[in-house]
């Protein structure tokens, strides 16, 4: 961890390009926001995807996991199974907070990595964060040095249809997934842009368009 506190510490000293964290709700429709502002120039550091790499098998993290929650959460293939996971740690706080000391550590060493990587390259970086905030509303501190942050809101109705429709979640598991993070109001509460994704893709993009023009004036206005 004393590592990833330093990288902390370097960009909240030589951040010198334009960087966005984007956060929102699980089911808000935060990946088809974040692929939208990809699609207009943005480039994608993606938390999610990094642990799925980190805990593919022969990680470190992967390793760990194992050791800890024992082989029942490694499927057919030897690969995670990730439901088997969630069955343990969304009822449990205290193997909720193993797991994270096990992931968040390596996961923010790998992001940093990238934010730094990306940044030299002149680009304007956008990192994908779910969890940006604790359950009390508390912004984590490797996320506090972005030049703006942008919250994907929905109702949560909406979200717990949305996981069960595309992810198969039963609608008790969905609520559970919700209630476990932040609550909407404290999350909305950081926002220097809110995206209201409640309606259909047509009716997103005009709200990405202007979020786009936005993230380019901001841009061009930081320090280089």
């Amino acid at each position: 961890m004393g590592r990833s506190c330093g990288l902390v510490e370097l960009f909240a000293t030589v951040l010198v390009m334009a960087e966005f964290g984007l956060t929102g709700g699980i089911g808000s429709g935060k990946s088809t926001v974040a692929n939208g502002l990809v699609a207009r120039g943005a480039t994608l550091v993606d938390t999610d995807a990094i642990v799925r790499e980190l805990q593919e098998p022969g990680g470190s993290v992967f390793a760990a996991m194992v050791a800890h929650f024992g082989d029942g959460i490694v499927g057919e293939g030897g690969t995670l199974d990730r439901q088997a996971v969630a069955g343990i740690v969304f009822n449990d706080a205290e193997q909720l907070a193993a797991l994270n000391q096990m992931v968040h550590p390596a996961v923010v060493e790998e992001m940093m990595a990238r934010r730094a990587a990306f940044l030299a390259a002149g680009d304007t970086v956008l990192v994908d964060i779910p969890l940006m905030i604790t359950p009390d509303g508390t912004t984590r501190p490797e996320y506090t040095t972005f030049t703006a942050k942008i919250v994907v809101d929905c109702e949560p109705d909406l979200a717990v249809a949305r996981l069960m429709a595309f992810r198969g979640f039963s609608e008790d598991d969905a609520r559970a997934r919700i209630a476990a993070q932040a609550a909407r109001e404290l999350r909305n509460g950081i926002a220097d842009r809110l995206i209201t994704n409640s309606g259909t893709i047509e009716e997103l993009e005009p709200q990405l368009d202007a979020c786009w023009e936005w993230m380019l004036a901001l841009s061009e206005s930081s320090p280089s």
